[in-house]
This record gives C-alpha cells, sequence and structure tokens, in this order.
C-alpha cells in the first residue's frame, strides 16, 4: 500500500496531523496531572479525546481532502470508533508501563531537572501513542476513508 506516492504522502501527513495530536495529548495530559489530582490514567483517556478531535479535522481536511462521498458525521463515528480501539489497547499498555518507567526513572535518570513521574508518565505515553499510531492510520485508510482512490 504505501509503494504508491500518494499513499506515502497521505501517510506522511496522517503522521503530521499525529504529531500534532501528540502535542494536543501531552499538553492536555501535563496540565492535567500537574494541575490537578488527576489520576495518569483518567488524564491520559481525556487527553486522548481531546488529540482524537484534532486529528479528525486535520485529516478530514487535510490529509484526505477527496474523501467527500462519506457524510461528515459517518466518517466521524468511525474514526471515534477506530481510535476507541486504539484506546483500548493504549490504555491497559500505558497502566502497565507507567509504574515501572516511573521507577526506572527514579532509578536510572537522575540528572535530569524533571521530576521521575513526569519522565514515567511521558515515555509510557510516547510507548502507547507510538503502537497505537500504525493501527489508526490503517484502520481509517481501510474504513473511515474508504472511499479514496490509492492511485
Amino acid at each position: 500500500m504505501l509503494t504508491k506516492k500518494k499513499e506515502r504522502t497521505r501517510f506522511l501527513r496522517f503522521c503530521v496531523v499525529g504529531a500534532i495530536g501528540a502535542v494536543v495529548d501531552f499538553g492536555v495530559f501535563n496540565v492535567l496531572t500537574h494541575l490537578t489530582t488527576m489520576q495518569p490514567v483518567v488524564a491520559s483517556i481525556i487527553s486522548f479525546t481531546a488529540a482524537v478531535s484534532s486529528n479528525f479535522l486535520w485529516n478530514r481536511y487535510w490529509t484526505y481532502p477527496d474523501s467527500r462521498t462519506k457524510h461528515v458525521s459517518h466518517q466521524i463515528i468511525q474514526f471515534f470508533m477506530i481510535n476507541i480501539i486504539g484506546l483500548i489497547i493504549r490504555t491497559p499498555l500505558f497502566a502497565f508501563l507507567e509504574p515501572h518507567l516511573v521507577q526506572m526513572s527514579a532509578t536510572y535518570i537522575k540528572q535530569l531537572a524533571l521530576p521521575s513521574t513526569t519522565i514515567g508518565y511521558n515515555l509510557s505515553l510516547a510507548i502507547a501513542v507510538g503502537v497505537v499510531l500504525l493501527w489508526n492510520f490503517f484502520a481509517n485508510r481501510y474504513w473511515t476513508y474508504s472511499d479514496v482512490s490509492s492511485d
């Protein structure tokens, strides 16, 4: 699939959109975990939802501008369903990694100015986001945006 130039361009745009979403995700997550008493897993779910909303808009209008045979409400439902599955993959992965990476950060990364919890939380989130990236791209390409040509 990624052997065609148009699909590689879409994948690169999807990655740029994902990077924007990661800024939204990490930003909301860090605000919630630093300025509230919210648990990290709950903050992760809220930040994920904010990022998915941003990503849908960017993908609909920039990555897949030629996807217009499906109504926007239909696409947003499909997009959110795929991303909910991504959340189902991401949340237990984050919950598993978080205590280990916080502990590892406390043990091995003492020289940084950031607290080990911040480092551990963000490393856990980064790994979980990376795993879900591929799922989201291929599932959205073949279901949500199935109406675009791969030529």
